[in-house]
């Protein structure tokens, strides 16, 4: 989705990956698994380090899991964004849904949020903005600064406005020269 928008990507799987790098997404998939690769490569403080030099940092489903403060049971996590987290809120893969969302700073007709596993942000504190929700009230999109997070996958879309509106983020984030 990215290279459509004409950004360059890389694949980040070892801490000398991060080198160079403006932003970072943090991808859906299993987020046990992910964490504990994470572990074994090195990459649990070279990530947490990037996050905290202000670099934009966008976790969808297992990503928002990999960032968030608490999601309630015993797994590595980065810890760094004020949210607790419910993995699985809307139960297993067979149960995969869409739904048209509203989504602030994103203009323009309902975008499409596909839905698979996924979890849902249960609390925010801080200085976390909620960015989107279901017609319950459920959260599945927020920010806290430098950090955004989807409990959707954009990119199993044609729609390209959520990586949009990332890549501005990401150029928002990035340091001004002198």
């Amino acid at each position: 989705m990215l290279q459509r928008l004409g950004i360059e990507v890389t694949e980040v799987r070892l801490p000398k990956d991060l080198e160079g790098l403006d932003a970072v997404i943090m991808p859906g998939g299993e987020s046990t698994t992910f964490a504990k690769l994470a572990v074994r490569f090195g990459l649990m403080e070279p990530l947490r380090s990037f996050v905290n030099q202000g670099k934009a940092t966008w976790g969808t489903c297992a990503g928002l899991i990999f960032l968030s403060k608490d999601i309630g049971r015993d797994q590595p996590t980065l810890g760094l964004m004020d949210i607790r987290v419910k993995r699985n809120a809307f139960g297993r893969q067979i149960d995969s849904f869409t739904a048209g969302l509203q989504i602030d700073s994103i203009e323009g007709p309902p975008f499409p949020g596909v839905f698979i596993r996924a979890p849902i942000i249960e609390q925010v504190a801080g200085n976390v903005e909620v960015l989107c929700t279901l017609d319950d009230g459920t959260i599945v999109a927020a920010r806290q600064g430098n950090m955004f997070v989807t409990s959707f996958h954009p990119e199993l879309t044609d729609d390209t406005r959520v990586h949009e509106y990332f890549v501005a983020l990401a150029e928002s984030c990035r340091p001004k020269a002198a």
